[in-house]
């Protein structure tokens, strides 16, 4: 038996025993990690650097590159490095900043992603008080606001995951420090804690997520009457890929982790894992650069010159 205070070290989940499998989920890794490094860091240059992309859309988007970055580099390095020296270990204050982190910077981008659809919403619904309702210092404070909760809202889940005690040893089923796994190694039942913290979650995401719904229907009925169709093609070229973003990231996150307390593979586990903290950091470049021109330019001017 063992409680928080004698617990100095957790074990992560090994993706393979084998050292070519390991190494294989090493390259792996460290492909995708470099593809979002450098999608996002494109982003975020081409964003500062061109003049023309100086509006409250890509000043969101700057925005939610760094949280990409952000959430990426808290997980996937120390899985890499892991699986490089062939070991499983990570401190016990490693485990707590890894999920303060990570839930900082995942909360974060969902309320931006909110911002991001009242943005898209002032612009194609009230497009005359667009300049007014977004102008720089709303939209400042509106990004700040989506960090400063991100983080705030990660307080209290890291210190009360953290404050139980353990005693069903230190091993972690996920390749990072993620509170569900965590809440197994509890001495006691956890489902009350387990519910206290999915109920704290459920209002704030389930208010972001009725406030983008509303958003998009409201937007879907303006351009529908729109009378040109080259016009609600264009206003549509703007809210897909945000609307694609979106989708991604609730559908894996609500099914990861709102998925039967029945349905036990931890297989399942690590992939939905993977998905909702691995692949959206280096897809949303792609996804936000593949249907916007202004962007695509500015990215090709930024490597061509």
């Amino acid at each position: 038996m063992c409680n928080n205070s004698s617990i100095t070290q957790f074990l992560l989940l090994a993706f393979a025993d084998t050292w070519e499998l390991q190494l294989l989920h090493f390259w792996l890794f460290l492909a995708i990690y470099l593809a979002a490094l450098l999608g996002n860091s494109l982003i975020i240059t081409a964003v500062v650097c061109n003049h023309r992309l100086h509006t409250p859309m890509y000043f969101f988007l700057l925005n939610l590159s760094l949280l990409d970055l952000g959430s990426i580099s808290t997980t996937v390095p120390k899985s890499m490095a892991n699986s490089l020296w062939n070991t499983r270990a990570i401190s016990y204050a490693g485990c707590a900043a890894q999920v303060f982190l990570s839930v900082s910077f995942i909360s974060a981008e969902y309320f931006l992603l909110t911002v991001m659809a009242y943005d898209r919403y002032v612009a194609i619904c009230k497009p005359l008080h667009y300049g007014t309702l977004l102008g720089s210092r709303a939209c400042v404070h509106m990004a700040a606001a989506a960090w400063g909760s991100g983080f705030f809202y990660a307080v209290l889940p890291t210190a009360n995951t953290f404050s139980i005690p353990l005693c069903q040893g230190n091993a972690v089923d996920q390749f990072f420090c993620e509170i569900p796994q965590i809440l197994k190694l509890a001495c006691s039942e956890s489902y009350l804690r387990e519910l206290r913290l999915l109920a704290f979650s459920a209002f704030p995401f389930l208010g972001c997520f009725v406030f983008i719904v509303v958003s998009y229907v409201e937007i879907f009925r303006a351009v529908l009457k729109i009378p040109s169709q080259q016009g609600r093609h264009k206003a549509f070229s703007t809210c897909l890929p945000h609307l694609a973003v979106v989708s991604l990231f609730i559908s894996i996150s609500f099914f990861a982790y709102l998925k039967p307390r029945s349905i036990l593979f931890p297989a399942l586990d690590l992939v939905m894992a993977v998905l909702y903290s691995v692949v959206p950091p280096a897809l949303n470049p792609l996804i936000y650069s593949m249907r916007n021109q202004d962007l695509k330019d500015a990215v090709w001017k930024l490597v061509t010159e």
